[in-house]
């Protein structure tokens, strides 16, 4: 009994049809998605940009010395949390205690010596007032003997010893004079504590004072301390890194973009980002701070030479400058070198692309522990001049 194969016997006018139906579903079904990946970009897409090139930059502080010394103790150890001000590197102070001294001893000095200078000022202002009374009986003696003389009650010789006496008052008196207006002008005609010679010693003693303190080296800022490679016994010189204290609480992120990508990025947009620290449970929402003026390759060590030799298009990327929330930070901290996924909503694009003036931020990192470091050596100089013055020197500030 023979089998006769169904599809021998089938008309192939359905199985054209069929065909037909699963080519124009086919194209309903990419008209469709093509259609709604179209609006999606109209009315979504085309306003946000992304990368997964980003990564988490902060401010590395170093901590460096400023002045020579043997380190003789280290007082923080790395990943240690430092509060701004603390010290974190002690040098052996014997030098600096020494030149304090020297320079102390040096100021008390030169005060007493000015003293003696306004000293000399009144003694020559005493010895101008006599002369000038000498003077004046002199010249009254003169002319006495001038009279006398003019009656002959008097001889040649006492008329001559008496107009030389005048003479020699007179001349006396210039003398005294000068000499009085030297000293005057070595005093400057200002009080004890202003005086050059004096403000020269006091300069020397703020000097090293300040020294003194810059051997406990103290941390800039508050943050973590990284990087430090400084140990007992080491010999360092000003400006060698000692160790660095990151902040992290003041972060920012560089995502680095396709050049036609940016054409709608502004500062001030928001972003949208996401650690592979923490993964998609964490969302930073930052905005864009600024867009560098160029490209990595313009910045590197051995910029391209694209003039020479044969020439391949590559597309340049250009880093954003985008900040993190500090109240996200603070819940959720980062670390430098962290990557993140950047997504900026360019909807509001009325801003600028390049920061001016009033929108670049302010500085993210500042240290004022040096400001008072020689508020001391004020009080140290002061204590100085005023237990070598004396009573008598502030009366002759105005001479």
């Amino acid at each position: 009994m023979s089998t006769q194969d169904p599809s021998a016997t089938e008309s192939p006018v359905p199985r054209t049809r069929r065909r037909t139906r699963a080519l124009v579903l086919a194209v309903l079904v990419f008209a469709v998605l093509g259609g709604a990946w179209y609006a999606y970009y109209l009315l979504i897409g085309q306003y946000y940009v992304g990368t997964d090139d980003a990564y988490v930059h902060g401010d590395r502080v170093p901590v460096s010395p400023q002045v020579p010394g043997t380190v003789v103790a280290v007082r923080a150890r790395e990943t240690d949390y430092v509060r701004q001000g603390q010290v974190l590197v002690e040098l052996d102070p014997a030098d600096a205690e020494l030149a304090l001294a020297t320079a102390e001893s040096a100021l008390a000095l030169q005060v007493r010596s000015v003293r003696q200078e306004y000293a000399r000022v009144d003694a020559l202002d005493a010895t101008v007032r006599m002369d000038r009374a000498q003077l004046v009986q002199t010249q009254e003696d003169l002319a006495r003997q001038q009279r006398l003389r003019q009656r002959g009650m008097n001889s040649q010789e006492q008329f001559q010893h008496a107009q030389t006496a005048e003479q020699v008052a007179r001349a006396k008196l210039a003398l005294d004079q000068a000499q009085l207006a030297g000293a005057r002008a070595a005093v400057g005609g200002s009080k004890l504590e202003n005086n050059p010679a004096v403000e020269r010693a006091a300069v020397a003693v703020r000097s090293a004072y300040l020294a003194l303190r810059r051997t406990r080296i103290v941390a800039p800022v508050s943050g973590y301390v990284a990087n430090r490679g400084v140990q007992v016994g080491q010999q360092v010189q000003p400006g060698a890194v000692l160790m660095d204290v990151v902040p992290l609480a003041h972060l920012w992120v560089n995502a680095n973009f396709k050049e036609s990508e940016l054409s709608d990025v502004r500062i001030g947009q928001p972003v949208s980002l996401q650690a592979d620290f923490y993964g998609n449970s964490v969302t930073y929402h930052g905005k864009v701070l600024g867009l560098s003026p160029g490209t990595g390759s313009a910045f590197a060590l051995l910029p391209a030479q694209n003039a020479t030799g044969n020439w391949i298009k590559v597309v340049q990327r250009l880093p954003v400058r985008i900040g993190l929330p500090a109240a996200q930070l603070k819940k959720y901290p980062l670390r430098l070198g962290v990557s993140m996924n950047v997504t900026i909503d360019t909807h509001d694009r009325s801003g600028a692309s390049l920061a001016t003036q009033k929108t670049a931020p302010q500085p993210s990192a500042a240290s004022d522990v040096y400001a008072g470091q020689l508020d001391g050596a004020r009080a140290l100089v002061q204590r100085i001049i005023a237990e070598n013055r004396g009573d008598a020197a502030p009366a002759h500030g105005g001479n």
